[in-house]
């Protein structure tokens, strides 16, 4: 049915639920399985006007600082990965919105569903702007199972 299926990742504990659901059913479907975490731009709303962000995504210490977020989150994921006995391709994603990159990977990549969790870190911009998960699902052709 699924030959290869995205999961969405924040590392949260609720993305968590998501990871696992995702790495059982490529596990039951002998699916390829690919784990994606993204890190957004940096802003605090009008700061990309004046150019800010692209001065704090530049400096040394906040690329240190995300990249080794992001190697977190997917150690945390091989783990989960090496119990369920999936061996999954880990991707990280920087600059780039959740849903944005999430939608481009998985047409990227050949993906067949998209397996995410139904929120993640952004309450207030979940609150003003809509769900990641929501943008994914109005944006992508693909197949997406939320996990609650």
């Amino acid at each position: 049915m699924y030959r290869h299926i995205l999961i969405a990742t924040d590392g949260s504990e609720l993305a968590g639920k998501g990871v696992q659901h995702g790495l059982a059913l490529a596990l039951q479907l002998q699916a390829r399985a690919t784990v994606l975490t993204v890190s957004e731009p940096i802003s605090t709303g009008f700061d990309d006007a004046l150019g800010w962000s692209a001065v704090a995504t530049s400096l040394p210490d906040f690329q240190k600082a995300r990249e080794e977020a992001a190697r977190k989150v997917l150690d945390g994921v091989t783990a989960q990965a090496q119990a369920a006995g999936v061996d999954p391709h880990l991707l990280h994603v920087a600059d780039r919105y959740a849903a944005e990159a999430i939608v481009d990977t998985a047409e990227r990549e050949g993906c067949d569903l998209i397996v995410m969790a139904s929120h993640g870190r952004r309450a207030l911009g979940r609150l003003l702007l809509g769900s990641q998960t929501s943008e994914v699902l109005a944006r992508c052709g693909v197949p997406v199972l939320v996990i609650r």
